[in-house]
């Protein structure tokens, strides 16, 4: 049985759908932030950074959100979850997925953490305002990505979906979220009715509005 160590709406919500898309035994172990259980001996043993996610698969330990869950998708190819190494598609998928994990997560996390770069409140919001501009001109670039399937590579779900969906929910309560965009919008809202990203969002006790 694998364990994802996980707290609600982080970066471990893509992992967490994943497992529930592949049918796979695991167990979901909340790691509580607000009480700093991310930061303690025996969680950073696990992730040494004290983020979330961390995944245990039998004696392996992994974290960093795409890295897990690129080991979901190899571990369960009969799921579909990332095309075929070696082919166009999967050259395709890596792109959009290292877009998101090195160039859209790390500006979210300076909107969120903005106190961290700045030496004063008026330092903190400049960093914030500059961070939410260029992840509009990032949220703007995976709409335009967007083609006339269902989902991100067309009519395969796959691990793409429910991370573009995280990252986009961490966008909800900007001055122009990611929802607000023409393929986006719709995009985002057939993806909060797939079944397991709904079983994701119940199990972790998300509200709606999701995105």
């Amino acid at each position: 049985m694998m364990k994802l160590y996980y707290f609600p709406g982080n970066a471990s919500f893509a992992p967490h759908v994943l497992l529930e898309e592949t049918g796979a035994d695991y167990e979901l172990v909340l790691v509580d932030r607000g009480a700093g259980a991310n930061k303690t001996a025996d969680y950073l043993a696990l992730n040494p950074s004290g983020r979330i996610p961390a995944l245990i698969d039998g004696d392996q330990v992994l974290f960093e959100t795409a890295a897990v869950c690129l080991h979901i998708a190899d571990k369960y190819p009969e799921s579909g979850l990332a095309p075929t190494v070696g082919t166009p598609e999967r050259s395709e998928f890596h792109k959009w997925l290292f877009y998101m994990a090195t160039t859209i997560q790390p500006e979210i996390l300076l909107y969120y953490y903005g106190d961290r770069h700045a030496i004063n409140e008026e330092g903190t919001a400049a960093v914030k305002a500059a961070a939410e501009a260029r992840l509009g001109e990032m949220y703007t670039i995976m709409n335009d990505a967007l083609g006339d399937g269902p989902y991100m590579m067309g009519d395969q779900f796959t691990v793409l979906d429910p991370y573009l969906l995280m990252v986009c929910r961490w966008g909800r309560n900007f001055a122009h979220p990611p929802r607000a965009l023409k393929n986006l919008g719709p995009y985002l809202e057939r993806l909060s009715k797939h079944p397991t990203i709904v079983a994701a969002f119940d199990q972790e006790q998300i509200e709606a509005p999701y995105v």
